[in-house]
């Protein structure tokens, strides 16, 4: 009946001549939850060629068959930082070369990983410890760990405060670090699971997913309280967080409804959904491309097109191996790092290494 009610304002347009105005269009989306939200345009799917080409595969040293979480990357020295939560340990990586510089461990459980490069450290959310490992990038070591409270998960970090922030995922909370002294000044307590921090240098904030509630918090670094918090109806479990931060969006990865929500970070509404393959959990975006990946562990990474801050487009789900979990986007070169556990259904340890198609 909604799609049918849809139809019928939308042919009631048509038939005077009409475009529908932002708000007349979001009289026809709440008619049809599933189509996109107001304010933005989302484009058919499809692409003219391959969305990715392999150019290289490596293996890590890690046991195979051991789940991957988080990578990040190291611009200063070209390093890709992965997390190898299966086996405990941290890969640094030589971007130029695919080749292991050092394996940092332990890291028992390691999933979220952020660096911090003024201080040449890098912070791991070390879940089956319940701590954040400090790990000097010039000794190649661990030299701190700070206990937090059940799961500690992703993280961002505030470069304009010197501050950490790490979600505590099962926890309800969110932990602080002052990275100058490696130690928690605070943690914040929530009604909900916590997902994927990010942090905005324009506005100097920093956002948090609500995955229980569905909601998107907002912090304000200066004091570390939350300011405010809003819906992300129709997203459902809201957990991968990424930002384009020129245009003023985040990219939202629902776990519960299979979708990647736009959400307006100026006006504090979600502005269009689009769906993804099942399984999704990591989102980058490489602004250069305007390219949205989110990797999807049922063996995809659904790939998305922003033309302009209010049209989108998904250009497919390109096939990977299952569980896959993360992937990391190097800015420079625009290539794509995808971690997986198993090859040909066969366990695995090694890392794919894709350049962007058409």
């Amino acid at each position: 009946m909604n799609v049918i009610r849809c139809v019928l304002l939308m042919l009631a347009f048509c038939a005077i001549g009409l475009t529908p105005t932002i708000d007349q269009a979001s009289l026809i989306n709440r008619a049809s939850p599933n189509l996109a939200s107001p304010a933005a345009t989302v484009g058919p799917a499809g692409a003219a060629g391959p969305l990715l080409h392999e150019i290289a595969s490596f293996d890590v040293p890690g046991p195979k068959g051991k789940r991957f979480d988080y990578l990040t990357i190291d611009e200063d020295d070209n390093y890709l930082l992965a997390a190898h939560l299966g086996a405990g340990q941290l890969y640094v990586i030589d971007l130029k070369t695919n080749r292991i510089v050092s394996t940092v461990s332990p890291v028992p459980g390691v999933e979220g990983v952020e660096y911090v490069p003024e201080l040449k450290k890098v912070y791991t959310s070390d879940w089956h410890e319940n701590k954040i490992g400090v790990v000097d990038l010039t000794k190649m070591k661990v030299i701190a760990r700070l206990a937090t409270e059940d799961k500690p998960d992703g993280s961002a970090y505030a470069s304009d405060f010197k501050k950490l922030y790490v979600s505590d995922e099962r926890g309800k909370a969110e932990a602080v670090v002052d990275v100058n002294k490696d130690q928690i000044i605070k943690t914040l307590h929530f009604d909900s699971e916590t997902g994927m921090p990010q942090y905005d240098p324009v506005a100097k904030l920093i956002y948090l997913n609500l995955q229980d509630k569905n909601t998107f918090a907002v912090i304000d670094p200066a004091t570390d309280t939350v300011k405010a918090r809003y819906s992300v109806d129709p997203c459902k479990g809201n957990h991968g967080m990424a930002l384009d931060i020129k245009n003023r969006r985040a990219f939202l990865v629902c776990e519960d409804s299979n979708q990647m929500a736009v959400f307006d970070l100026d006006q504090h509404r979600v502005i269009a959904t689009l769906p993804i393959a099942d399984g999704g959990d990591v989102v980058k975006f490489d602004p250069g491309l305007g390219r949205v990946y989110v990797a999807c562990y049922s063996g995809a990474i659904s790939i998305f097109k922003e033309t302009d801050p209010n049209h989108f487009q998904k250009l497919g789900d390109f096939p990977v191996e299952k569980k896959v979990h993360s992937l990391a986007v190097d800015l420079k070169t625009h290539r794509v790092y995808v971690p997986e556990e198993q090859a040909g259904g066969q366990p695995a340890a090694r890392m794919v290494v894709y350049e962007a198609g058409e």
